[in-house]
C-alpha cells in the first residue's frame, strides 16, 4: 500500500477499507478502534450548533437495506479479525441505528464481547421532533477473538487509578468533541480525544500498533501518537484524510521539538 501520509509513528491510506484491510499483514495489529458508518443519511433533520441541519453526511453513510448493512458489517469485521494478534482487541462505536448489527456480526465472525461501554454525552443536541427521549448515549463494544489461547490485555491498575482508586465502570460520561479539536476541519462523527485516549491506554502497551479502518479526522491517531503507539488510519474520503494529516503533522512536530 502507498501511504497518503506517513511519519515515524503513523500512516494514512486513502481507499476502500474492504480492499485495504486485505493488504495489512495478518496478525500484526494490537488494537482496532472502528467508528463505522451509522447509515443515517436518510433525508431527515437534526440540530447542529443550535440550528436545524440535514442528517445527510455523504454517499458513504447510505445503505439500501438492513440486510446490506449487516453484510457490510460482517465483511469489514471479518477482515479486521485477520489483522489482529492473538491477544488483540477491537473497539466499535455506534448508535441504535447500527450497534445491534455490529454486536451480532462480531459473534458471527468469531469474537467474544468483553464489555459494552455506554458513553453518556453531557451536552447532546436536542431532539427536534419531540416524539421520543433525547439521544444522549453511544455504545462502544469491546471484543476479543473467541478461540483458545486468546487473552486480551487490560490495564486495570491505570483505569482504577484514573477513577480515584475505584474500579472503573462501563458508563463513561463526558462532553461532545470540543471546537478546539476541530481546528483543522470538521468531521460529522468526530470523537473527542479523551475517549480514544482512555480506550488506547486501557488496552495497549507503548509501541503497539493501533488500526482505525474508518479513521475520518484521526482522533484515534492523535491519541496514539500522544501515547507513543503506532497507528494506521484508512478512509475513503480525501478531504477527511487531509484533516487527519494536518492533525498528525501537528502531533509529530510537537513530539519532535518538545
Amino acid at each position: 500500500m502507498r501511504p497518503f501520509y506517513q511519519d515515524d509513528l503513523s500512516a494514512l491510506y486513502l481507499g476502500d477499507s474492504l480492499e485495504l484491510l486485505k493488504e495489512i499483514k495478518p496478525g500484526s495489529v494490537d488494537m482496532i478502534f472502528a467508528d463505522p458508518p451509522y447509515f443515517l443519511s436518510n433525508g431527515g433533520i437534526t440540530c447542529r450548533s443550535g440550528t436545524m441541519a440535514s442528517v445527510n453526511k455523504g454517499d458513504w453513510d447510505k445503505i439500501k437495506s438492513s440486510e446490506d448493512k449487516h453484510e457490510f458489517n460482517r465483511s469489514w469485521i471479518r477482515l479486521c479479525r485477520q489483522c489482529l494478534t492473538q491477544s488483540g482487541t477491537i473497539w466499535i462505536s455506534g448508535t441504535l441505528h447500527n450497534i445491534y448489527s455490529i454486536g451480532w456480526a462480531l459473534e458471527q465472525e468469531g469474537f467474544k464481547i468483553i464489555n459494552n461501554i455506554t458513553w453518556q454525552k453531557t451536552n447532546p443536541p436536542p431532539n427536534l421532533a419531540c416524539r421520543c427521549f433525547t439521544h444522549s448515549t453511544e455504545t462502544i463494544i469491546w471484543a476479543q477473538k473467541n478461540e483458545a489461547g486468546a487473552k486480551h490485555y487490560f490495564n486495570y491498575a491505570l483505569m482504577k487509578e484514573q477513577n480515584g482508586g475505584k474500579q472503573m465502570k462501563d458508563v463513561w460520561t463526558g462532553t461532545l468533541t470540543p471546537p478546539k479539536e476541530k481546528s483543522f476541519g470538521r468531521h460529522p462523527t468526530q470523537k473527542p480525544l479523551y475517549l480514544l485516549t482512555r480506550i488506547i491506554e486501557a488496552s495497549t502497551h507503548e509501541g503497539d500498533l493501533v488500526l482505525d479502518p474508518f479513521c475520518g479526522s484521526s482522533t484515534t491517531g492523535v491519541a496514539a501518537e500522544q501515547l507513543n503507539r503506532r497507528y494506521i488510519g484508512i478512509d475513503n474520503e480525501k478531504m477527511f484524510l487531509e484533516v487527519s494529516q494536518n492533525r498528525l503533522e501537528e502531533e509529530y512536530v510537537s513530539r519532535r521539538y518538545s
